[in-house]
């Protein structure tokens, strides 16, 4: 039987995505530099069962003036000394970024390398493009790039994105640009790896070049462009909370990273706006939405504290234990990834 978080396998994916992080946090601290207060991302460590299971480590943004919130978390769960688990090692980068500035789109990325005992393995990866307001070249910039590095993946991958990042109820997507391939393994894992490494630094080019140009051009922006903003940021906190499989999952598989994993949700959301929508939410995804807005200040608008996201946590964790039938209605691409039944 192979030993998955020391295999090769593993190691290279644990560097592959240090790699990624130290990429990009480089690029975030530079933003800063140059239209911020030079406040570089503050790096903060979290283990799982104090470290014999792995852990991990996310840069989170810290310059208020260019970054609403931002995150670049990696990890590598492993369960070697377990054998009653079927996972080996999980190892995982993803992040999310969420500007100031109502004219820079927000950006989210996710890629991972999942390898079972036996041996067995795949990715995850993924990335989506997230304006508050209409930018159709950014858009446009976007889609080529994932075009352009996915290659023969591109219509699967957009296929499944698009899909993913349905939000039924409103009859809208999160996001302008969208890309998920899951369960992916093509039977060579040195292609893959070069793949998802092309992959991750091609959309972490494109995205600072989109923010860069935003930034740049838009120096300022007016109270009607900040409110569409936390229009949006309400929507994507919304669809990361009654919708988001992989959050979900890391919720209910423990509760060691729970701030980590509520990295993605935005500095402030509109209450009234989620109140607006209970009714149209299925049964029981009604309560989980009115779960939220409790655990919400009411206040306008509503800020989402470090305390208020480990409530938040709490609450999603609490509803699915009450309703596990309800996970069924949670997205997915065209395959629904087994993350619990691996960790079980």
């Amino acid at each position: 039987m192979v030993n998955p978080a020391h295999s090769i396998e593993a190691k290279i994916a644990k560097q592959l995505v240090e790699d990624i992080q130290s990429y990009f946090v480089k690029k975030l601290d530079d933003l800063s530099h140059t239209f911020g207060r030079d406040i570089g991302c503050e790096a903060v460590e979290w283990l799982r069962d104090e470290g014999r299971h792995g852990g991990g480590v996310r840069y989170e943004t810290k310059d208020e003036l260019v970054f609403n919130r931002g995150s670049v978390n990696i990890s590598q769960v492993h369960y070697d000394d377990d054998e009653t688990k079927k996972l080996g090692s999980s190892t995982a980068l993803s992040t999310i970024i969420h500007p100031q500035n109502p004219h820079a789109p927000s950006m989210h990325m996710h890629i991972s390398w999942t390898q079972m005992k036996k041996g067995t393995g795949y990715w995850r990866i993924m990335a989506d493009l997230n304006p508050s307001l209409t930018d159709r070249v950014a858009q446009r910039e976007f889609d080529r790039m994932l075009e352009r590095v996915s290659g023969e993946h591109y219509e699967e991958g957009t296929e499944q994105g698009d899909k993913y990042f349905d939000i039924p109820v409103l009859d809208r997507t999160r996001g302008v640009s969208h890309f998920y391939l899951e369960n992916f393994n093509t039977g060579h894992f040195d292609q893959d790896l070069a793949f998802a490494k092309r992959f991750a630094e091609s959309v972490i080019d494109t995205y600072i070049g989109i923010v860069l140009q935003a930034l740049g051009y838009y120096r300022t922006y007016d109270a009607q462009e900040k409110a569409q903003q936390l229009r949006y940021h309400t929507l994507y906190l919304f669809q990361v909370l009654t919708l988001d499989r992989g959050t979900t999952a890391g919720l209910l598989i423990h509760d060691q990273n729970d701030i980590g994993i509520m990295g993605s949700l935005p500095s402030h959301v509109d209450r009234t706006l989620l109140q607006s929508w209970i009714e149209k939410m299925p049964k029981p995804q009604d309560e989980l939405l009115q779960a939220i807005i409790e655990v919400l200040p009411d206040a306008s608008p509503s800020p989402v504290t470090v305390e208020v996201k480990q409530e938040l946590a709490n609450r999603v964790r609490e509803h699915y234990k009450k309703y596990p039938e309800a996970l069924d209605m949670q997205a997915s691409g065209n395959a629904l990834p087994p993350t619990l039944d691996n960790h079980k």
